[in-house]
């Protein structure tokens, strides 16, 4: 596992504070991303079926964004950080949030086997 630098941790927190600073616009983002990525995703999610796109300011897609944080997908949220931050996306910004994001990812994957036992 790659260690999570003290620099990363505040590269992450940074673009995490222009992520969080709208959330509705960019939940709606992450689940654009997110069909995008795969379609059938959409079916998942009963108020997206039998909708040829994603409703803006929809209600139930902003509440359930902030559950479905805790289990995203990690290129659409690469996507929609990269989009939010726009021109402060770099390298080295990139492998922070991927380091982070795996990192997230180990630790929800402990907790799913730990309960599962």
């Amino acid at each position: 596992m790659v260690a999570f630098t003290e620099k990363q941790v505040a590269l992450v927190k940074s673009s995490w504070e222009v992520f969080n600073s709208n959330i509705p616009q960019n939940t709606h983002r992450f689940f654009t991303f997110v069909v995008e990525i795969a379609p059938a995703a959409k079916d998942l999610f009963s108020f997206l079926r039998g909708s040829n796109e994603i409703p803006q300011n929809n209600l139930d897609l902003q509440v359930h964004g902030g559950k479905v944080f805790k289990l995203v997908v990690k290129e659409a949220l690469l996507k929609t950080i990269k989009e939010v931050v726009g021109d402060k996306w770099n390298e080295e910004l990139s492998t922070a949030w991927t380091v982070a994001y795996d990192e997230l990812a180990l630790v929800i994957k402990k907790e799913m086997k730990n309960s599962a036992a």
